[in-house]
């Protein structure tokens, strides 16, 4: 048995990074951009008003000025003479500050008649222009790897870049085992659970940026099993749930040896998730959860997310490690890194009563993972102690 950090470190060494691949800007949000990016236009690519009003010359504008309005500016529409002393024109935001001008008066602060224009009310300091290439210029960089997010997307769209190098998303295989599982909608006989492990696991590593194929649920047979592998061919990992442990009908661990799985480890000092194996099939990484629908979520925060960080070229990690203080008081642990379902709210910590791993009710309603180290003394009320956002 080993540590939790020793099994993290083994599963990333089973990790391959993956490829990169060119995809279009509709397609980038939640993507990994995997190699630098940079501007190919400054933005804004020319001055442009930032408020509806009228440009002028800086050094003519004074309360009671007057101004002769010679025409108008508008986004997409420059006005293509050249302002002269004594001159205005009328100007919207966006639009392109015309040669000459070099401050735009807001509207609520003119007074018009016809094609004169006078200053009622003093303009103040800010010229009311965007200066060309104030948001960025050309050859500004977005450093990767990066998750992009809708921002990010806005910004290279407004860099002109239609293409953008990302990872390929690795590709997850989920094998349910057993002969108490039935699908979701399916008819249950009265010894049958529903497979939830199956569909938690696949929100969760698409929340990691995995694409996910669901795989038949694979019986209490060698057969069976054997031919589930054989389903998960052009995949990067292969993540079985039950029948990792070492009871006569958990047969993951010998039909995964017999189609020549190279071993890494077997159980972890933790709980929920002690009966976790993990190995090599060929080029494919295989991760054995265990069938606990908690243990096989909590595995996920813990170790799948890092193994997606890693293919997808991202620092891996499985999460920040965070502090609050505790409601209640905690019993001491025991020798394997506990990890608790838990509720933080404005700093402080309540640790659930139920801690039974089959309990995904009481999953569902915590946002935490309070995380006890090997042999933890008891906690007191107040005490802090770390935990795992979820």
């Amino acid at each position: 048995m080993i540590s939790v950090s020793e099994a993290r470190t083994a599963l990333l060494q089973l990790c391959t990074r993956t490829e990169i691949e060119q995809i279009p800007l509709t397609q980038a949000n939640g993507r990994v951009l995997a190699q630098e990016v940079r501007a190919d236009r400054d933005q804004p690519p020319f001055a442009a008003a930032a408020m509806d009003g009228y440009a002028v010359k800086r050094d003519e504008v004074e309360r009671h000025a007057m101004f002769q309005l010679i025409g108008e500016a508008a986004a997409g529409h420059r006005f293509e003479g050249t302002l002269k002393p004594g001159q205005a024109v009328r100007i919207f935001t966006g639009a392109p500050v015309p040669d000459g001008a070099d401050f735009v008066v807001i509207q609520e602060d003119v007074e018009r008649k016809n094609n004169l224009i006078t200053i009622r009310d003093h303009p103040g300091n800010s010229d009311n222009i965007r200066p060309s290439g104030g948001d960025f210029r050309i050859g500004q960089t977005i450093s990767a790897p990066r998750i992009l997010r809708p921002s990010d997307v806005a910004l290279l769209a407004a860099m002109n870049l239609p293409l953008l190098p990302v990872r390929r998303r690795p590709v997850v295989a989920l094998i349910s085992t057993g002969d108490e599982l039935v699908m979701p909608g399916g008819s249950p006989g009265p010894n049958q659970i529903i497979a939830s492990n199956t569909f938690g696991l696949k929100a969760m590593l698409e929340d990691f940026g995995a694409k996910v194929l669901v795989l038949p649920i694979a019986r209490d047979s060698e057969a069976s099993l054997k031919t589930a592998f054989s389903l998960a061919h052009d995949i990067d990992l292969v993540i079985t749930i039950g029948g990792a442990s070492v009871g006569d009908h958990d047969l993951v661990a010998k039909v995964s040896a017999d189609l020549g799985m190279q071993r890494a480890f077997y159980k972890v000092a933790m709980r929920p998730g002690k009966p976790l194996m993990a190995g090599r099939m060929g080029k494919i990484a295989m991760v054995g959860l265990p069938g606990n629908p908690v243990s096989a979520m909590v595995c996920g925060h813990i170790f799948l997310r890092p193994m997606i960080q890693n293919m997808l070229g991202l620092p891996a990690q499985h999460g920040q490690m965070q502090t609050a203080r505790l409601t209640h008081g905690v019993p001491g642990n025991g020798p394997r890194e506990h990890y608790m379902r838990a509720t933080v709210l404005e700093g402080k910590i309540t640790v659930s009563p139920k801690q039974d791993s089959s309990l995904l009710s009481v999953l569902a309603e915590a946002n935490a993972l309070a995380v006890l180290p090997p042999n933890a003394p008891p906690a007191q009320p107040g005490d802090r102690i770390q935990y795992l956002t979820i």
